[in-house]
């Protein structure tokens, strides 16, 4: 049996990471914050887990790829998500040479001043791919 993805998408507001799930194979929503990307998905996948567990405790019926615990979780990150995540390796600076994006605008994004084209979304992860060759350049 093919695993079930669950996509959760992530934004990045009030010095925390928040997003959640709206999917009705798992009964409804999941929500989650966390001050750092990987407390946001512990936090997000524990929130899962125990809504699975409620439901079923309350006679709900659900998917058995989802009872079983086959499913993948996809993290999508939302441009002022993916720009404070990249900060534990990188400079706006950096980010802002590689993918030709001022790093003003960097900045706007950031701080959710401005929100970002999918265009520029899409400039931003190629340049944090560039900034990561760049440094596996170096092993």
């Amino acid at each position: 049996m093919e695993k079930r993805v669950l996509k959760v998408t992530v934004d990045y507001t009030d010095k925390n990471f928040c997003g959640g799930i709206f999917d009705v194979t798992i009964g409804g929503v999941v929500l989650a914050t966390g001050k750092t990307f990987e407390l946001f998905k512990k936090e997000f996948e524990e929130g899962l887990r125990f809504h699975i567990q409620s439901n079923l405790e309350r006679g709900e019926i659900l998917p058995e790829e989802i009872v079983n615990g086959n499913y993948e979780i996809v993290y999508e990150l939302a441009v002022p998500a993916l720009l404070r995540d990249a900060e534990r390796f990188t400079t706006l600076s950096a980010i802002s040479k590689v993918s030709g994006i001022n790093q003003k605008q960097l900045s706007h994004y950031v701080n959710g001043e401005k929100k970002a084209r999918p265009d520029k979304r899409e400039k931003i992860i190629k340049g944090l791919h560039e900034i990561g060759r760049q440094a596996l350049a170096f092993i």
